[in-house]
């Protein structure tokens, strides 16, 4: 899912008050909880306020946020080319979809994390200490590492189990889908043509999105359409019901290997919560840049 502009806003404005609150260089080597205990004691609670606050005026904020920690990940590991702008030597990874100590990397698994809490989700202790890659890769981000929304379940596993994810985490990890909105382009071809969806979640979803390509193609819809602005399993329950609005949703509750731990999650929103926390954790610790490799931008849409 693309950032929204005031996504990029709000980062950017993080970044700044951060800034604010930085008063020397950490350079340790492993990521952990207590990193910015001395150099930036007020990270967390700082992110916290501002973020909630953002969210207040835009409630699609937050699964932007977790979108982008997770694409971030994905791609080249969990270093904040992400939020990189392109440059003369390389096209960054945002096309394809802070004078301080505290990395960008860092500020979006804060973010993440905030954005699951303020929406009614789990609270995790989020480890910190990465720091920033100097470039970004367009191609690195096109090659298929990120599974797209028509992704067969055989491909969603394998992507995941890529990264070092299991099919656990990953099942556990869509359920982020709870929370956001998907355009038109990404849903079309199911709502129009696919048979394991019911029939009046269909209808419903054709009415702002036209069968014929170009037209209507940036209108959107809510991935969960019970709460779509709260954290909770209904994304399992609405699965078991057919109504999974893409076709990498619907796939995880098919007739397939991953239908007991749908069922699973849709029964018990305790479980859900402790393996989500669980796998992003996991996800987190993917290739993290540390001590002194990358650096820590002044500026997270540049490098230093």
């Amino acid at each position: 899912m693309a950032l929204s502009s005031s996504a990029a806003i709000n980062i950017a404005a993080l970044a700044l008050v951060l800034l604010a609150l930085s008063g020397g260089t950490a350079t340790s080597a492993q990521l952990s909880q207590n990193f910015y205990s001395k150099t930036c004691p007020k990270v967390f609670s700082t992110v916290k306020s501002v973020l909630r606050s953002a969210i207040t005026k835009e409630r699609r904020l937050g699964a932007s946020l977790l979108r982008l920690h997770f694409h971030d990940c994905f791609v080249n590991g969990c270093d904040g080319s992400i939020l990189l702008d392109d440059t003369s030597s390389f096209t960054g990874e945002k096309t394809a979809l802070c004078h301080g100590v505290v990395s960008c990397a860092d500020i979006l698994a804060i973010a993440a994390r905030d954005s699951v809490v303020t929406l009614g989700g789990p609270f995790w202790d989020v480890k910190v200490g990465r720091r920033d890659s100097k470039t970004a890769s367009l191609s690195a981000a096109n090659s298929g590492v990120i599974p797209p929304p028509t992704s067969t379940l055989t491909n969603l596993i394998s992507r995941f189990r890529a990264q070092g994810l299991s099919a656990k985490d990953m099942v556990a990890l869509s359920g982020a889908h709870t929370i956001g909105k998907a355009r038109c382009t990404s849903f079309r071809n199911r709502i129009y043509n696919e048979t394991d969806i019911d029939v009046s979640f269909a209808k419903i979803r054709q009415r702002k999105c036209p069968r014929t390509s170009g037209s209507g193609d940036n209108n959107v819809a809510v991935l969960d359409f019970q709460t779509p602005n709260s954290f909770d399993n209904n994304y399992y329950k609405n699965l078991i019901n057919k109504r999974g609005l893409l076709h990498s949703d619907q796939v995880l509750f098919n007739g397939g290997s991953t239908d007991s731990l749908v069922r699973q999650y849709s029964q018990n929103d305790k479980s859900f919560d402790s393996d989500f926390v669980a796998a992003m954790i996991k996800m987190g610790d993917i290739k993290p840049l540390t001590g002194s490799k990358g650096e820590i931008r002044k500026n997270c849409r540049r490098v230093n």
